[in-house]
């Protein structure tokens, strides 16, 4: 897959699983992983990237005496993934006519 277009298809399935609830780093790179083939060194920067840009909050809790960091999605957490639903519904309805006409990719 291209990689612009995987990188946006991450951010937004990340923003995505944390819009259903707070959850930790390995919990959620299992969910990516089920959808999109990821590894730990590709989620872990995109995680801290969507922190800096302020779509995430991260904070810690201890489980089983350790630490474990949770990742909350912000109000801007929100925007972007209404942004990334607007534009790729927009992809897919390029997509579904470019089918429709017989034209394959």
């Amino acid at each position: 897959m291209e990689i612009q277009l995987k990188k946006g298809l991450l951010d937004a399935y990340v923003l995505a699983l944390l819009r259903k609830g707070d959850t930790y780093g390995y919990k959620l790179l299992q969910d990516v992983s089920s959808v999109i083939e990821v590894s730990e060194s590709t989620l872990y920067p995109v995680l801290r990237r969507l922190e800096m840009q302020g779509c995430l909050n991260l904070y810690q809790l201890e489980h089983n005496g350790r630490l474990r960091k949770y990742y909350r999605l912000t109000g801007d957490g929100i925007m972007r993934l209404e942004e990334y639903k607007r534009h790729l519904t927009d992809v897919k309805h390029i997509i579904d006519l470019i089918f429709e006409r017989g034209v394959s990719i």
